[in-house]
């Protein structure tokens, strides 16, 4: 009986783990407000972004992506090849200012970087008050893999949100 027992524990030791596995949840739905350091501008690149406490959801959109004319079908644009999202955990809570100020501040810092390797986004364009556009933008298939090789699978960022861009 010593020996099974023996065997057993020995067979414990050499098992297999999960290693560190770690399921992240990405979630910038409920997050409605698309942040933005200066006018959106459709002639150059514009940077976007959505903050939900210690996270943040940026996407830099290439200049000429946005039109200022409403459109009868949706403008697509493939990631990382033509927009760049970017999923970013930092040591606190951020605010716009990090991202907008000529000097980022020290602190918070970034924990993790995790840029989207695969994935489209979605613009609808629609003619708003006086000379304004709204541009309403979707993700779809977005997806992040971590340094590590683990892939984000609890995905919850479908609506990316709206900007206004005027004539």
């Amino acid at each position: 009986m010593k020996k099974y027992l023996l065997f057993a524990l020995t067979l414990c030791q050499f098992s297999c783990n999960d290693g560190d596995l770690q399921i992240e949840t990405v979630d910038f739905d409920s997050i409605d407000t698309v942040q933005f350091c200066e006018t959106v501008v459709i002639s150059s690149e514009n940077l976007l972004f959505k903050i939900n406490g210690d996270e943040a959801l940026i996407m830099e959109l290439p200049s000429n992506l946005l039109k200022n004319e409403a459109t009868t079908t949706e403008i697509v644009s493939e990631v990382p090849s033509a927009t760049r999202i970017t999923y970013r955990i930092f040591s606190d809570n951020v605010s716009a200012d990090y991202f907008c100020d000529a000097v980022p501040a020290l602190t918070p810092t970034v924990i993790e970087e995790i840029a989207a390797q695969d994935g489209q986004i979605f613009i609808t364009t629609v003619a708003g008050e006086g000379d304004t556009f709204v541009h309403t933008i979707r993700l779809s298939g977005i997806s992040f893999v971590a340094e590590n090789g683990s892939r984000i699978t609890n995905l919850s960022i479908n609506e990316f949100g709206t900007v206004t861009t005027s004539l």
